[in-house]
């Protein structure tokens, strides 16, 4: 009787083995498939299951100067055109004290009146904590004139106390034959040529943003890795119509470059952060040039290896900037702030692996995180402060 009991025991517990959890398998309505709830891609925010190191780096390892900043704008609609302020001197100095910000250049600085303000305002209360770039006068390219108005307009503006010329991606993208309409100026277009020599006569640096990600000139469909940022910003796309390729535009720049040996021009955002093989060569090719990081460690960030021996070798050339802008919400990666400045220093000064690009809870431009390079002192002195100090003559 003991050894059937036993045996009938054993076989019990094998039904109940067997039949309790493979009877409701696939029964639960919270592991059917078919009763999963969709869920928008905007609303996906995946949590990291790596158990990695996450350092917290507060205040840059030596002073920095960001290259790349938008602390003011020009009001078009005002006339004159008048200078926008996008923040109070007093609480941007604030941060660059506790982030060991030693200067910040103010890249938009505007032409005209609205650069005497400007300077007026940033850069001649504290000159040793704001440098402040003048921009072509655009809307003034149909004027008989203008090659050498705008020449001239460099001149002036050096006088002023600027201390470089900035170009945005306007020139390629968006300036017009009629200033909006009609065909778009290129960017090796004849007509700046005196504007770039009187540049290089002045002993200013050019910072120039030419072309975007490479992904904003393809369809914005399924295999396009910034399609959540092209649909909620349409506008941004320069697919079709008449824009010219990504690489064209690029062609375009280092045209101008070789025509003007003496000028020398920093390229924002890497110059085109995707290839850096390319850069590289342009690099080799061209003395006159200096590259910038500014919203793209995004892109240098999942590129470590890569990146690191770019580094390496261009150490002399890379500057610091972060393309920051002291207001919005819709650029998370640029919007000024400490938060900003901590992730760019861990992604320097770290070997953290698999972290966010951008204080934001899902990632503004690709669904990807970065690493960082872990840069050497040496390297880090020149990138944060002594390259682009040499440029500005400090």
């Amino acid at each position: 009787m003991r050894e059937i009991s036993r045996r009938q025991w054993l076989a019990g517990i094998s039904a109940a083995t067997i039949a309790g959890p493979l009877a409701g398998f696939g029964q639960s309505p919270a592991q059917d498939p078919s009763k999963a709830q969709p869920l928008p891609l905007k609303d996906y925010e995946p949590r990291s299951m790596l158990h990695v190191a996450e350092t917290r780096v507060e205040r840059s390892r030596f002073p920095v100067i960001d290259f790349h900043t938008h602390l003011s704008f020009v009001n078009r609609s005002a006339r004159p055109e008048k200078a926008g302020f996008r923040a109070k001197r007093e609480d941007v100095l604030a941060v660059m004290d506790r982030k060991n910000i030693r200067m910040m250049v103010n890249l938009t600085g505007g032409y005209g009146a609205a650069l005497e303000e400007t300077i007026a305002y940033w850069q001649k209360p504290a000159p040793d904590r704001f440098a402040v770039f003048t921009e072509p006068w655009f809307n003034r390219l149909r004027e008989p004139q203008y090659p050498q108005f705008q020449a001239d307009q460099i001149t002036r503006a050096r006088q002023l106390g600027a201390r470089g010329i900035k170009v945005l991606k306007t020139l390629g993208l968006f300036l017009r034959e009629e200033i909006s309409s009609g065909p778009l100026v290129k960017v090796d277009d004849r007509r700046f040529d005196p504007m770039w020599e009187a540049a290089g006569g002045a002993g200013l640096p050019v910072a120039i943003h030419t072309s975007d990600p490479e992904a904003f000139f393809l369809p914005t469909d399924k295999f396009n890795e910034r399609y959540e940022e092209l649909s909620a910003h349409p506008d941004w796309s320069f697919h079709g119509r008449d824009y010219p390729s990504n690489r064209e535009l690029h062609e375009a720049r280092l045209r101008v470059v070789a025509r003007h040996p003496r000028t020398h021009f920093v390229l924002l955002h890497v110059g085109n952060a995707e290839d850096l093989g390319w850069v590289s060569e342009w690099l080799d090719k061209y003395p006159n040039t200096s590259v910038e990081i500014g919203a793209r460690i995004g892109e240098l960030g999942r590129q470590p290896r890569l990146a690191r021996r770019f580094f390496d070798r261009y150490q002399d050339r890379i500057l610091f900037g972060t393309d920051a802008v002291p207001e919005g919400v819709e650029t998370p990666q640029q919007i000024f702030g400490e938060k900003l400045y901590e992730i760019y220093y861990r992604f320097l000064e770290t070997e953290d692996e698999y972290f966010d690009y951008a204080p934001a809870p899902i990632p503004p431009q690709g669904r990807w995180r970065i690493y960082g390079l872990g840069l050497p002192e040496t390297i880090l002195r020149k990138v944060y402060f002594d390259n682009a100090a040499r440029l500005l003559k400090l």
